[in-house]
């Protein structure tokens, strides 16, 4: 099996087993016919994937590789927070009669602050550092703006990474304040797993670990007799990882620049209910 299988089997199964369950208390989310979807969790949950060994994705389902990388463009690369710049429908639920999902994501990392050096915004600050102060301690990015939380469609789920060279070798730490992990967990390693090799190859460093933290790992009601098929899929090994090795500039990435040799994966033909 992939390393990224074994690490949501255990996930998995530690919720299931020790979980913690919210039912008979008020929760915000709703399923499509209004009736409140609860969950259950285990809080505080830090996985580690070494990039250099193997790219951390599922098999037991297929994840929507390109589609992964297409939104993680559309937020650290197009900056944007309309989803018609975006090649899927995963954002319609909140967005605007415009398309906005409002000061949200990309939005965020698209907003200029002052430094010493110049003006930048979060994105083309950590380019800028990992190029002339990889050794600092102070390369990360927050999306989470307390003062524009009113004007956003949905809070930031992933909001800070934090950038750190060991040697020649790029890490990254990603805090998620909450993870739906049948629907979203291997999403969002995936799509920074690609985020930290881009970071790294335009910046002249090797891709490192990806630590994801997660503070609400959460299972929804309704996901737990699929996640308890999910868990009977046979895995397979983990695909080959290439990428683009000519380019040098990270605007200059598209989703073809990545690509799976030998992906195989499991069918999984249930219909997953999305809570909103």
């Amino acid at each position: 099996m992939s390393y990224a299988d074994k690490v949501l089997i255990d996930n998995l199964n530690d919720i299931l087993a020790n979980g913690v369950s919210d039912e008979g208390y008020d929760v915000r989310p709703k399923w499509e016919d209004g009736t409140p979807a609860h969950t259950i969790k285990k809080f505080a949950m830090v996985n580690r994937y070494d990039l250099s060994k193997e790219f951390p994705i599922i098999t037991l389902r297929r994840t929507a590789f390109k589609s992964a990388i297409d939104e993680i463009l559309w937020i650290w690369q197009k900056k944007s927070n309309n989803i018609h710049d975006l090649g899927s429908h995963i954002w319609d639920s909140w967005a605007d009669e415009t398309g906005s999902i409002g000061k949200a994501y990309g939005y965020q990392l698209s907003v200029k602050h002052h430094y010493p050096e110049g003006d930048f915004d979060q994105v083309d600050r950590v380019l800028y550092d990992l190029k002339h102060n990889p050794r600092s301690r102070r390369i990360l990015t927050n999306i989470y703006n307390h003062h524009d939380l009113s004007e956003m469609g949905l809070y930031p789920c992933a909001y800070s990474v934090t950038f750190n060279v060991s040697g020649n070798r790029l890490n990254a730490i990603l805090n998620q304040r909450s993870q739906d992990m049948l629907v979203a967990n291997n999403w969002n390693v995936c799509q920074y797993a690609v985020l930290v090799h881009m970071m790294a190859q335009v910046s002249g460093l090797e891709a490192g670990e990806l630590v994801h933290v997660v503070a609400d790992a959460h299972i929804y009601d309704r996901h737990i007799p699929l996640v308890r098929e999910l868990l009977k899929a046979e895995p397979f090994p983990a695909p080959k990882f290439e990428m683009d090795k000519s380019v040098q500039n990270f605007y200059d990435f598209t989703k073809d620049s990545f690509r799976l040799d030998g992906y195989r994966f499991n069918p999984f033909d249930f219909k997953i209910p999305v809570a909103i």
